[in-house]
């Protein structure tokens, strides 16, 4: 390289690539510890290669460019953003299924015929809240059609109250068949790797 291209490299591209490869590596990180926790173990495990091997690059380029302070900004700088793209892409794929548990004080019938009639199946039970007599309503949900559902509630009584949890294993029971659109494309990817399919 020319003495006057290395100031350029040394300022400016190699913390622009450090910022980058830590985005891409934290990113990578984000959406692994997503895999494990929804059980894709094969795809969890190639993403842990990717990250290590573009981490170990990176903290290479830092090592060889101690006196840079713009490569620790960049470094920094990478890992928070690579955070946010990380958690984005997380929502955007919208893996695995949920428990959405629903207590008002209202007659649910008509929450439990919406439910009914978008595909979801519903489980209802009585309940003594420290107000008075309460109805439970749980439901499993697919992650995808999550916002769906909440919209269904919201509409049924905007003051109910509702929890989400995760659930790492389903078998049987009634879900909703109508994936959105944009999952389609990453469907076929995850069906073999996915359990209790």
């Amino acid at each position: 390289m020319t003495g006057s291209l290395v100031p350029i490299y040394q300022w400016a591209v190699l913390p622009l690539l450090i910022f980058l490869a830590r985005v891409a590596d934290v990113s990578l990180g984000t959406v692994r510890v997503i895999f494990v926790s929804r059980g894709l173990k094969y795809l969890a495990a190639i993403m842990g290669f990717f990250e290590v091997l573009i981490w170990i690059l990176v903290i290479g380029q830092i090592m060889k460019n101690l006196s840079n302070p713009l490569c620790y900004i960049a470094y920094a700088g990478g890992f928070a953003m690579g955070n946010f793209v990380g958690i984005c892409i997380g929502e955007k794929l919208s893996l695995g299924i949920v428990i959405l548990r629903v207590i008002t004080n209202k007659n649910t019938a008509k929450l439990i015929e919406d439910f009914k009639a978008h595909g979801y199946g519903v489980t209802s039970i009585d309940g003594q809240g420290s107000t008075g007599q309460v109805k439970l309503i749980f439901s499993i949900v697919k992650r995808s059609h999550l916002e769906e559902a909440v919209g269904i509630i919201n509409k049924f009584d905007p003051a109910a109250f509702y929890s989400i949890d995760d659930v790492n294993f389903v078998e049987k029971g009634v879900f909703a068949v109508k994936p959105k659109k944009y999952l389609k494309v990453f469907d076929g990817l995850f069906r073999p790797f996915r359990k209790g399919k």
